[in-house]
């Protein structure tokens, strides 16, 4: 088993997208790339913490590459929007990559390459940061839109677009 940590907007959308991905065992959500010791919900959405809400995934590189955990990451967010998804505004909202190793930051210069070739016009400003430390997010914001996150408006709005795109193009790597 391996481990990636992204971060792309709202860690309740990015989190939605991923649990649907065939390899991927567990996705955590929390926070990374700051600079305040274990950071609360409340501290990170003042934009103050430098920390980013972002995923850690655990998947299994036998059924699922790093490289194609990139490319469902690029192209189920917009990479284009600095420090900001949607209505969704802040450094904590940024969209950023945190490789663990080496091969995996070569991976993630890879991976933005990838998308900037294939949207011509189009620059992502998707950063690649750390090594940083991880700290995952209150229980109440794991697993959220399972529960909570389909009485959620907020969710209700931005999480099935996501999913649309995840289905139409990634639909081989989704779950049996």
């Amino acid at each position: 088993m391996a481990e990636a940590i992204f971060a792309g907007g709202c860690f309740w959308c990015t989190e939605a997208v991923f649990r649907s991905i065939a390899g991927v065992s567990a996705v955590e959500s929390g926070y990374i790339g700051g600079t305040v010791p274990h950071p609360t919900y409340k501290a990170v959405c003042t934009g103050t913490t430098g920390h980013a809400e972002a995923i850690k995934l655990t998947f299994d590189p036998a059924v699922v590459s790093f490289a194609d955990l990139l490319d469902i990451h690029m192209g189920t967010h917009d990479p284009t929007q600095l420090n900001r998804q949607g209505n969704d505004i802040g450094t904590q909202y940024r969209t950023a990559l945190f490789p663990l190793d080496e091969a995996q930051r070569a991976e993630c210069e890879a991976g933005i390459a990838r998308w900037n070739a294939a949207h011509p016009g189009e620059q992502a400003v998707t950063t690649i940061e750390g090594p940083a430390e991880w700290y995952p997010a209150e229980d109440y914001h794991q697993e959220y839109w399972q529960g909570e996150g389909q009485r959620n408006p907020y969710c209700l709005a931005v999480i099935p677009p996501k999913l649309a795109k995840l289905q139409k193009g990634f639909s081989e790597k989704l779950k049996g």
